[in-house]
This record gives structure tokens, C-alpha cells and sequence, in this order.
């Protein structure tokens, strides 16, 4: 298991994040699965031998029971606090009332306390706006945030699903305010729907910020069960993340003969092309049963050769777009500029 750096901070968390998703499996998330006490402590514990020291989850996984599971589980275990990195969300509905959902501060600094409560700890490492609040000001989430940090409730904050200008804005926000900035990104990314390369990746490697992929498999997709058709899971349910069909069989028609070479499943060279993409972070990995945890962790030790990857991005790389592709055509402009080497002075200088 290796380490990386969460965005500009020298926090160090493990390239695989155990998500917690499918632990509750209560109203909405039932679909994702039921784990329950017995059979997280168990993911957990198998993630932590592995090397993990990172967890995310969310106040609306369940409407909080995946967090009380999640902070059970680290108890059971008897885990250090300090040795786990937890990340939890804000953002989804609740409760019924209009104020309870969004990114207001009344929401966050309630829900913050709601969550501590729930995991029983006195901290979250890392704090994530689970997705845009059109409603509210982007400066109003900021303050409240950077006021969590400040009061040691927080210690980094990122945000999930929001667009590039989104958080740049945000960010020249928390510039101008000396408030605590995002240091992370959770977004949805994998080798069957690589859309945030276009303008996301760009924005977080210029920023700085880590990058959380969630969803790697699209939501069970690159397991291959569900070619030629829905077999019974989780999309049979739902269908979520969209996937283009065309594209996401050709993804799998490259997948299959790697997997073969390795020995490994398809699932592990999917979450492995990830793992040697520069610009990711944290890969999460969720699970109902042991056997798919396992899987899925060992895709640390799948190592691709550079044929392999060539192979692989070109079957999955986007389809040309504006501007990027002007933009392609106009930075040669400057290629030859920034490729030459410093010229030495003269003595007359």
C-alpha cells in the first residue's frame, strides 16, 4: 500500500479509502447493501491489515447509521484515533424541513455536531460538501467551514461533485478571506467514464488538491457481469453511474486479455489503471462481502507496463471537444519556448 499526500497538506493517506456506503443499508442506500455491525468490523478490519487508514462516509448514508457503524467499528476494533484518517460529508436532506439539507451554515455547523456524535469522536480529519447548494452563497460554506477548522472540529476540508469554476471560485474565495481552502475532490472517475479530465483534473492539478475518485468499477459495471445485458445486483437496480454501453464493452473487450496476462480479475486492472493515473489521490473501494473487499485490495499489486496503458487509454480517451482540442492546437505555439534550455549569460551580460 503506498501513501499520498492530501492536496498541499502533509497529511499522508493510503492509495485505497474504504468506503462505507453500503454499511446500514437503510431507506434509499438499501440498494448498495445491508452490512451490518458484525460485517463491518470485519471489511474494516481486513482494510486496516491491508494497510488503509483512510474511511469515508456520509451523514446521508442511511440518515447517519453508516457513520454510527463506521465509529463503532474503529471502537471494536480498538484502532488508534490518530491512526485513522476519517472523512465524512455534509450536504443530502436530513430531515424533512426545508433547512435541513444544503450547505448553509445553520446545516453544517448542526450537522457537524450530529456526526461527531454519530462516529464518537471529538474530530473529523477530513470535512467534504457532499455537492453544490445552488441556494447558497459559496461564502457563507466557506466561512462556516474555516470556523470548524478554527474551532478544531475540522482539520481539512474538500468538496465532492462540483464543477471546475465551482471550486475555483471557492478557492479564490478562502484566498481573500484567509479561510481554510479545500485541500480534495471527490468525484466520480474511471477508466469507462473519464469526464472530469476535461476540465477537473486540469483545475486540481494547476490548485493543487488531491483527488478522491468514488464509484472506480462505475457502479459495478467493469466487473463484467453486465455486459450484453443487467444480470441481477446493484445496476440491475439502478443503473448508476450512467455508462455509455459501446464505450464501456470496448473498455472490457481491452480489460479482459490484461486481466488474463495477470492472473488478476478485470475489476482489479480497472482499479489499478486508476492507481497509475498521476493526478489520483485515493481510490474508494466499497464492499457487501469479503470476497469483493479482497479483490479489490489487492489491485495494489497489479502493475501495468506501459504497452498496457497505452492500450488502455486509447480505448477509453475522450472524444475530441471544444476548446480543449483548440487549445491542444494552440499551445504548440509555445512548445519550442518552453522546451529549450535556460541559454547561459554572456560576461557582458
Amino acid at each position: 500500500m503506498r501513501y499520498n499526500p492530501l492536496g498541499r497538506t502533509g497529511l499522508f493517506v493510503s492509495e485505497l479509502c474504504l468506503g462505507t456506503m453500503t454499511f446500514g443499508g437503510e431507506g434509499f442506500f438499501a440498494y448498495m447493501g445491508r452490512v451490518r455491525q458484525d460485517g463491518a468490523d470485519a471489511l474494516l478490519k481486513a482494510s486496516v491489515d491491508a494497510g488503509v487508514n483512510f474511511i469515508d462516509t456520509a451523514n446521508v448514508y442511511s440518515q447517519g447509521l453508516s457513520e454510527e457503524i463506521t465509529g463503532q467499528a474503529i471502537r471494536n476494533l480498538g484502532l488508534r484515533r490518530e491512526d485513522v484518517i476519517l472523512a465524512t460529508k455534509v450536504m443530502g436532506p436530513m430531515g424533512e424541513g426545508i433547512n435541513s439539507r444544503g450547505a448553509s451554515r445553520g446545516h453544517i455547523m448542526d450537522q457537524v455536531k450530529a456526526s461527531l456524535a454519530r462516529l464518537g469522536t471529538d474530530h473529523i480529519d477530513l470535512y467534504q460538501i457532499h455537492g453544490f447548494d445552488a441556494a447558497t452563497p459559496i461564502e457563507e460554506t466557506v466561512r462556516a467551514l474555516d470556523d470548524l477548522v478554527r474551532q478544531g472540529h475540522v482539520r481539512y476540508v474538500g468538496v465532492s461533485n462540483w464543477a471546475a469554476w465551482q471550486i475555483a471560485r471557492a478557492l479564490g474565495i478562502s484566498e481573500r478571506l484567509n479561510a481554510a481552502k479545500f485541500q480534495s475532490v471527490q468525484s466520480y472517475y474511471t477508466i469507462a467514464g473519464r469526464d472530469l479530465e476535461r476540465e477537473l483534473v486540469p483545475m486540481m492539478t494547476s490548485e493543487g488538491l488531491g483527488l478522491m475518485v468514488w464509484s472506480p468499477l462505475a457502479g459495478g459495471y467493469l466487473s463484467g457481469k453486465y455486459r450484453g445485458g443487467d444480470a441481477e445486483g446493484r445496476r440491475a437496480t439502478r443503473a448508476f453511474p450512467p455508462v455509455d454501453r459501446a464505450r464501456g464493452d470496448a473498455v472490457l473487450d481491452a480489460l479482459e486479455p490484461i486481466a488474463t496476462a495477470h492472473g488478476v480479475s478485470v475489476a482489479q486492472v480497472a482499479i489499478a489503471w486508476l492507481l497509475h493515473q498521476p493526478h489520483v489521490t485515493s481510490v474508494i473501494v466499497g464492499a457487501k462481502r469479503q470476497d469483493q473487499l479482497d479483490d479489490n485490495l489487492a489491485a495494489t499489486k497489479v502493475v501495468l507496463s506501459a504497452d498496457e496503458l497505452a492500450t488502455l487509454d486509447t480505448v477509453s480517451k475522450l472524444p475530441p471537444e471544444y476548446p480543449g482540442w483548440m487549445l491542444d492546437v494552440q499551445s504548440s505555439y509555445r512548445d519550442g519556448a518552453l522546451k529549450q534550455p535556460p541559454r547561459a549569460k554572456s560576461p557582458e551580460g
